[in-house]
């Protein structure tokens, strides 16, 4: 089922374009990874299906999905791992979008929250300070944040960035098992490689798409060129 639809849509950064004639779909189960150099336009065109960078022509369509149901994990860099709050107060913030005119919590949200840290193994880190933890929890905790509610599509960026090899072969199986779960996942990486294993769709960008097609086919062009 197709889950966002993009259509030729076009994007600028302090006024200089950054992304030109993009097109492509969401579907429903899919594990889309997508690649390019620094200021290709990976993270604009994410912000942008988003709501949160302005779009300058085309149109983003969400035909089978709700933005309310869309997780996302950010940059490292965007997040600030020193606030002094609670695990269980991180977490649950990602119901905000939920909440409404509400200016409260209710029964079902601490019920969300607590069954995605359950679901991320960091029930019994709830009432732990987040800037106490190590970099490999801290990023359990703000996948649990992106997941809190009805979420059915995940949208990361650069996810591992600063995490030693073995914690980030953890979360790279915490994402794929979510996936198999039958979650959505849309994954900005530099970890080509890697996050291949686990993927089905692939998207290079240099601010247009250069390509955008199944892994096979990624995998059969590139052996070709080689």
């Amino acid at each position: 089922m197709e889950l966002i639809n993009i259509k030729n849509l076009s994007m600028n950064y302090s006024g200089v374009s950054v992304l030109k004639n993009v097109s492509f779909t969401i579907e429903s189960g899919d594990y889309l990874v997508i690649i390019g150099g620094n200021g290709s336009g990976k993270t604009t065109l994410m912000k942008g299906i988003l709501g949160l960078k302005n779009v300058e022509e085309g149109f983003i369509e969400y035909t089978g999905i709700k933005k309310v149901q869309i997780g996302y994990l950010p940059q490292t860099t965007e997040i600030s791992k020193g606030f002094p709050a609670s695990v269980y107060e991180v977490v649950i913030s990602g119901m905000l979008s939920n909440i409404g005119n509400r200016t409260f919590y209710n029964s079902d949200d601490k019920r969300l929250a607590k069954e995605s840290m359950d679901r991320l193994g960091i029930g019994h880190l709830a009432k732990k300070s987040f800037r106490e933890l190590s970099g490999g929890q801290q990023q359990r905790v703000l996948l649990a944040r992106a997941l809190c509610g009805d979420r059915e599509l995940l949208f990361l960026d650069e996810p591992v960035t600063g995490l030693d090899p073995e914690i980030t072969e953890e979360f790279y199986s915490i994402i794929k098992a979510l996936n198999d779960s039958g979650k959505t996942i849309v994954h900005i990486s530099h970890d080509v490689d890697r996050v291949l294993n686990d993927a089905n769709k692939v998207m290079k960008l240099k601010n247009e798409i250069e390509f955008y097609g199944s892994k096979e086919d990624w995998m059969n062009r590139n052996f070709k060129e080689n």
